[in-house]
């Protein structure tokens, strides 16, 4: 079959169009792009520091668990401690595999040579977000498995239903920042550029994102603008008595951030008291119902936003631009 080369450099069988979505290119480049990360310092330095960080946590609860493992919570201890780390290493992991995964190949021009090849532009970017996230779910496998058998040995019984769950959302969570750090490298050529967004994201998520909730609350105090709270009757104590909250929106908006998302997740996902009361939101507050994306199973959708999304603006965006 006869193969024409267009003017970006990009290939196209007589037949397929080049901005087309073909499964064995995406493999191909899904592959290969796995083979060259796996290769990078960065990740393993990132890596090794995340399978520490774990072994560490399981290495003391095995040494303090007895009191622990009498009580039946091994697991949950784990779980918990785990996945507050979980959430703030792995976006690091992601947004560093994701930072040079096509802003590199663009500033060196190698991009050119895998487009020369059958492979749209679509199926790189795919491909891509496809290559990165299997490295990470791999790092995240390893790591997991790592400390679930330091703390199996020491103190027997474990739920593995409850831990499978943790992997199984870390993964998802994973791949969501994997697509906002793919996406942003596609859409410039600089890995200086490239660069400087990965942290502008995570500035945005774990200090501006986290704010937000503080912030909404003392403009309502102040009743600024469309900030003013909602007053709600609560039961303590067996008496009834009058309480604030934020409006509404404001709640969609603080549970739109990944990580929140990710909490809430672990709750449906898991049997964890110590997660529960950390992400559960008093029906009470809201006349006895919580809204629809309060609700825990409404983190998957979140996270499926942040999958979805980003991979969207990048497709259109990558297609577009000149290599």
């Amino acid at each position: 079959m006869s193969t024409e080369i267009d003017a970006v450099g990009e290939s196209t069988e007589s037949g397929s169009t080049s901005s087309g979505i073909h499964f064995e290119s995406i493999l191909t480049v899904a592959k290969k792009d796995f083979q060259d990360a796996v290769r990078s310092w960065l990740f393993w330095g990132l890596s090794v520091l995340f399978f520490l960080v774990l072994v560490g946590i399981s290495g003391a609860l095995s040494y303090f668990g007895e009191d622990i493992a009498a009580q039946g919570v091994t697991t949950d201890a784990l779980v918990f401690l785990v996945s507050q780390v979980t959430k703030w290493i792995v976006p690091l992991i992601a947004l560093i595999l994701g930072w040079k995964s096509i802003a590199g190949e663009r500033e060196s021009g190698s991009v050119k040579i895998l487009l020369s090849l059958p492979h749209s532009r679509k199926d790189v970017v795919i491909g891509k977000l496809l290559g990165r996230s299997a490295v990470l779910s791999v790092s995240l496998t390893v790591g997991f498995v790592l400390a679930a058998a330091l703390v199996a040995a020491f103190l027997g019984g474990f739920d593995i239903v409850d831990y499978g769950g943790l992997l199984v959302m870390s993964m998802i969570y994973g791949m969501a920042y994997t697509s906002i750090a793919v996406s942003l490298s596609s859409l410039t050529r600089s890995t200086t550029i490239a660069g400087a967004a990965m942290f502008c994201v995570f500035l945005l998520f774990y200090v501006v994102w986290n704010s937000l909730g503080v912030i909404f609350r003392l403009l309502g105090e102040r009743e600024f603008l469309f900030f003013d709270t909602v007053t709600y009757t609560q039961e303590f104590q067996g008496q009834e008595m009058a309480a604030e909250r934020r409006q509404d929106w404001t709640y969609f908006i603080t549970n739109l951030d990944p990580g929140q998302a990710y909490n809430r997740g672990l709750t449906f996902l898991t049997d964890v008291d110590m997660l529960e009361q950390g992400s559960t939101t008093s029906a009470q507050m809201f006349g006895g119902e919580l809204p629809i994306y309060l609700n825990d199973w409404f983190s998957f959708m979140i996270l499926l936003f942040w999958i979805v999304v980003p991979l969207g603006v990048a497709l259109y965006r990558f297609d577009r631009v000149d290599i």
